[in-house]
């Protein structure tokens, strides 16, 4: 968005720079800067940001495709991940979510408290939890490492600390919980 904006703001200066040194009645008619350069370039933007919205959006929709669930339940301050482990049993974590790379899934968020903001800078997407409702994120891990998220909401005197880990793993290759740091609950 940064290179976006730099490369617009340049056109846009060197279009004033060029319109302060042409003289009266020399250059394009008026016609041209306004339907061509002022129409013509806007739209030109607009059309190129619309669909990149719109297949953004599409990436975070969730879809009956068959793809891992994951439930999210927030509460004030903390949160609980319950999702199938290597062996197929529950696992239920405290404040670290484990995710295979390269392989989507959907993110069942809730809350049992107030309103709370699931959000992952580097997955993109943000979600409220809205406790009685569950709300469906899709979500997909490029690399294997470990990611920051946050509850985006303010929810209390306990917010700033609301924060949670994301182990993201290669696909079969589940971390062994036995050796974490006590986060964890079987």
């Amino acid at each position: 968005m940064l290179l976006g904006a730099a490369a617009i703001t340049a056109f846009v200066l060197i279009l004033l720079a060029i319109a302060w040194r042409r003289s009266e009645g020399s250059g394009p008619d008026e016609r041209v800067w306004t339907l061509g350069l002022g129409v013509g370039f806007v739209m030109t933007v607009l059309v190129a940001l619309v669909g990149y919205g719109f297949w953004v959006g599409e990436r975070i929709l969730p879809r009956t495709d068959g793809a891992l669930r994951i439930t999210a339940e927030a509460q004030q301050w903390g949160w609980v991940f319950t999702q199938p482990g290597p062996d197929g049993a529950v696992i239920e974590t405290q404040d670290v979510l484990y995710v295979p790379a390269r392989t989507p899934l959907d993110l069942e968020i809730t809350s049992t408290d107030v309103i709370h903001s699931f959000w992952v800078p580097r997955l993109g997407g943000k979600m409220d939890a809205v406790p009685g409702r569950a709300n469906v994120l899709r979500l997909f891990a490029e690399a294997p490492g470990e990611l920051e998220g946050l509850c985006a909401e303010f929810c209390g005197l306990g917010h700033s600390f609301m924060r949670f880990r994301v182990i993201v793993y290669e696909p079969g290759a589940f971390p062994d919980l036995s050796t974490s740091d006590g986060d964890e609950n079987e």
